[in-house]
C-alpha cells in the first residue's frame, strides 16, 4: 500500500500563491516503483483534470492553463512532490488531488486538498 499525504491548500486572493506538497509513504517496494507523481484537480460540476505530472527523472508535463504559473518539483529522497502555484486566479479553485502512477500497479490518490481563490 502507498499512502499519499497532501498539505498546503487554503484560501488565497487572486494573484496570490500557494504551495501544495504530497508525500508518499508505506511500502518501500511500491514507492520505489512509482512511475510518475502529480496533481489533478476537480471543480464542482467538472471532471477531474490533470494539472501537472513529473517522472522519476524529473520530466514535467503541465496543463496549458497553468503553464508559466505553476511549477512541479520532486524530492526523490523524501518521496515528496511540491506544486508551487503562483498568480492564482478564481478559475484555479478546485479540490487538488495528489496522484502516484505505476506501470504495473493501480494508481494511488490522496484525499484531496481544497484550493480556493477569491477576493
Amino acid at each position: 500500500q502507498v499512502h499519499l499525504v497532501e498539505s498546503g491548500g487554503g484560501l488565497v486572493q487572486p494573484g496570490g500563491s500557494l504551495r501544495l506538497s504530497c508525500t508518499a509513504s508505506g511500502s518501500i517496494f511500491l514507492i520505489n516503483a512509482i512511475n510518475t507523481m502529480g496533481w489533478y484537480r476537480q471543480a464542482p460540476g467538472n471532471e477531474r483534470e490533470l494539472v501537472a505530472t513529473i517522472t522519476s527523472g524529473g520530466s514535467t508535463n503541465y496543463h496549458d492553463a497553468v503553464k508559466g504559473r505553476f511549477t512541479l518539483s520532486r524530492d526523490n529522497a523524501r518521496n515528496t512532490v511540491h506544486l508551487q502555484m503562483n498568480s492564482l486566479q478564481p478559475d484555479d479553485t478546485a479540490v487538488y488531488y495528489c496522484n502516484a502512477n505505476f506501470l504495473r500497479a493501480k494508481d494511488y490518490w490522496g484525499q484531496g486538498t481544497q484550493v480556493t481563490v477569491s477576493s
